[in-house]
């Protein structure tokens, strides 16, 4: 069993979390946390690079001058790649980077990535993060009460929230996100990572339905 404190909006300890690790994850695999995290970085890849081959550029596909006879090394088109102006020798083309992973893979992958964070004291519960508007002075005062000030933060709640949105889009180093949304690079980019109790809840009763499904 493990047990984490509860923080308010102070920063100050409210109670704790006692639950057992292995309902997220029973093991953690760093081979395929790399293999996610790689899929995700190559699916964000435009892949709109673009460059001409010697068929494509401007120009005559006559020899520059005869074999022989001139003196110089031999020619041949002035659209050739070691030529300036000249077509790329291997030119660049359009390409999708993208792949997908099998679709249980990737979810065992996000459920370890929160538990390493658990592992590693990388995660802070705290009580409530509900807003009645945008407050982004608040947000910010919250963060520096629980020691996240400066630092790389996912800000984790149960569901979609505007306010909680709008408060800490503009709070520099600091993302939002739901836990439906959640994927194994977007909780191991940020140093730590901030969840409200209703979002652990949310984050175990999901990997319990998962297992039994």
């Amino acid at each position: 069993m493990a047990s984490l404190p509860i923080f308010n909006r102070s920063g100050a300890e409210v109670g704790k979390y006692d639950f057992d690790p292995a309902e997220i994850a029973p093991k953690i695999s760093k081979q395929l946390l790399h293999d996610v995290v790689v899929m995700y970085q190559a699916n964000k890849r435009q892949g709109t690079v673009r460059t001409k081959s010697r068929s494509e550029v401007a120009g005559t596909s006559k020899k520059m001058y005869r074999q022989k006879g001139t003196g110089n090394a031999r020619a041949g088109s002035r659209r050739t790649g070691i030529r300036r102006g000249g077509g790329h020798i291997h030119a660049l083309l359009p390409r999708d980077y993208s792949y997908r992973l099998p679709r249980k893979a990737v979810q065992a992958a996000t459920r370890m990535a929160i538990a390493s964070k658990i592992q590693d004291n990388e995660l802070v519960v705290i009580d409530d993060l509900a807003f009645a508007a945008p407050k982004t002075k608040e947000m910010a005062t919250i963060l520096k009460a629980l020691g996240l000030g400066g630092t790389t933060t996912l800000i984790t709640i149960a569901a979609a929230d505007d306010n909680v949105y709008k408060s800490g889009r503009n709070i520099d180093k600091v993302t939002i996100s739901p836990v439906s949304e959640l994927n194994a690079l977007s909780i191991l980019q940020p140093r730590r990572m901030l969840v409200t109790r209703a979002a652990l809840d949310a984050i175990r009763q999901k990997a319990t339905a998962k297992k039994v499904g």
